[in-house]
């Protein structure tokens, strides 16, 4: 009888030494029976398996500081404290930042992590292994260009390869651009990969805090007339009926995926209408906050509730950030630019909360808040914190997760894990626990080679 509770060394698959032997004895044919009596267990373990129907990823890029976000350390020096003050929580004995008031007060539904950890100070390199899981080869090299041998599918991207589009949208889009160092450097991790391109999220470019925002494409060019919108009009109608033709006759399958979901947009009211912000109330709409990030937060609120199964939104940078130092990346005026920064993050994320719950759709939407890194322990001569890998946090909220806790712990400086260690695989496997995907879950590259979604371990206190 396979033992489901032996908790010797795990192999890279997660199995132990002594479930391989017994395979061995049972024969390979019995290999699916205990990958599937291993997924049981799993599940009987945590009961968030599968809760999460789709999954915000909220990606502040730059690396926000530890100490003034979810871990401060009052009781250490002025130069590693920082300037601001903790604030009290809905958590008894919890404290955040100062400059995270509504965030504090829902602390309730938020599983902070406090031990990330990465141990590279690049930020692409490190940003590679919180997108994909995946180290990245070799560490601590800045600016790598995308493709092996760092070329591990992003989260989104292996979404986007498990799951099919719904409403003329697809499983997975990123919005409002793409993470990218000065000059123009694209990180690695934030496509498909191995996986070919056919498996890359979609990634949208927009300014939708601008007024009558629509996607590109989507709406009438300026030159366009009356007349000519009204023909355009009436060629649609035709369109329209082309498509029932097409629907009717099947010949709409034997069109690429994504050609069927261009052609969805262009013509379904459904896909259209998820990104019309306009829609909403002008009182929600402020609450997210009037800006890229709050209106980006918003527009992957609505997305989700249209049937994209994931949407990650990238912190961009913003008018007047200085060359070398832009959003989070504060080796600089730290405490200043968290004034200008901090109120933006708190405003759109405890909105987002809030209207998930409000829509009852909370504990069915997974939201995960995360950069590449951390900062530095202690401020340095101008004012600023520097990359930091070997600690920092990150948060998980709705889609199963237990609310209302704190995982792992800092040392008394922020500096180093002191206990609860996570990994970004580990983050990763958590997520697509919640997804409904175990470890095992096999993906294949182009010939056709099969690979395990995930390497790491699913956070059980999480879940």
């Amino acid at each position: 009888m396979l033992s489901l509770s032996h908790s010797g060394i795990r192999l890279c698959d997660g199995l132990t030494r002594r479930d391989w032997l017994r395979v061995g004895s049972l024969g390979l044919l019995s290999l699916p029976q205990l990958l599937a009596a291993r997924e049981k267990s799993s599940a009987s373990a945590g009961d968030s398996f599968g809760k999460a129907k789709a999954c915000i990823l909220l990606f502040h890029m730059g690396g926000p500081p530890q100490h003034e976000t979810w871990d401060p350390k009052p009781d250490a020096p002025a130069e590693v404290r920082g300037e601001f003050q903790p604030i009290a929580t809905r958590l008894p004995g919890v404290h955040v930042g100062e400059l995270m008031p509504r965030t504090a007060a829902r602390l309730d539904r938020v599983c902070v992590l406090r031990a990330l950890s990465t141990n590279d100070n690049a930020h692409s390199a490190s940003g590679y292994w919180m997108l994909t899981g995946v180290p990245h080869a070799p560490m601590n090299v800045e600016n790598s260009k995308p493709g092996a041998p760092n070329d591990w599918p992003s989260l989104a991207a292996i979404v986007q390869k498990l799951r099919s589009g719904r409403n003329g949208l697809p499983a997975s889009i990123r919005l409002p651009e793409h993470i990218w160092n000065d000059g123009g450097l694209v990180w690695p991790g934030q496509d498909a990969g191995f996986l070919g391109r056919s498996a890359d999220p979609w990634l949208v470019h927009c300014q939708p805090q601008e007024p009558g925002f629509q996607i590109t494409g989507l709406a009438p060019p300026v030159d366009v007339s009356t007349d000519r919108l009204t023909g355009r009009l009436s060629l649609l109608d035709r369109v329209d009926r082309i498509r029932e033709r097409f629907d009717r006759s099947g010949l709409l399958a034997v069109h690429d995926r994504r050609t069927q979901q261009a052609f969805e947009l262009l013509c379904g009211g459904k896909a259209r209408a998820a990104f019309d912000l306009e829609r909403e109330p002008v009182a929600l709409r402020e609450r997210y906050g009037l800006n890229r990030w709050g209106q980006s937060v918003l527009l992957a609120r609505r997305l989700v509730e249209a049937g994209v199964s994931l949407v990650q939104v990238n912190w961009t940078r913003m008018p007047g950030e200085m060359p070398g130092s832009p959003a989070w990346d504060t080796h600089s005026r730290n405490a200043a630019n968290l004034r200008r920064l901090m109120p933006i993050m708190d405003a759109a994320y405890s909105a987002l909360l809030d209207d998930l719950q409000d829509r009852g759709l909370l504990e069915s939407t997974l939201v995960v808040w995360m950069g590449e890194f951390g900062r530095t322990p202690k401020i340095n001569g101008n004012g600023g914190r520097d990359h930091w890998g070997a600690v920092f946090s990150g948060a998980l909220a709705g889609g199963g997760i237990r609310g209302g806790q704190v995982i792992g712990a800092s040392d008394r400086q922020g500096a180093y894990p002191r206990d609860g260690r996570v990994l970004p695989q580990d983050l990763h496997a958590t997520i697509y626990h919640c997804l409904g995907y175990a470890t095992h879950t096999e993906i294949h590259d182009t010939q056709g080679r099969p690979l395990a979604i995930s390497r790491g371990q699913v956070i059980r206190q999480a879940v």
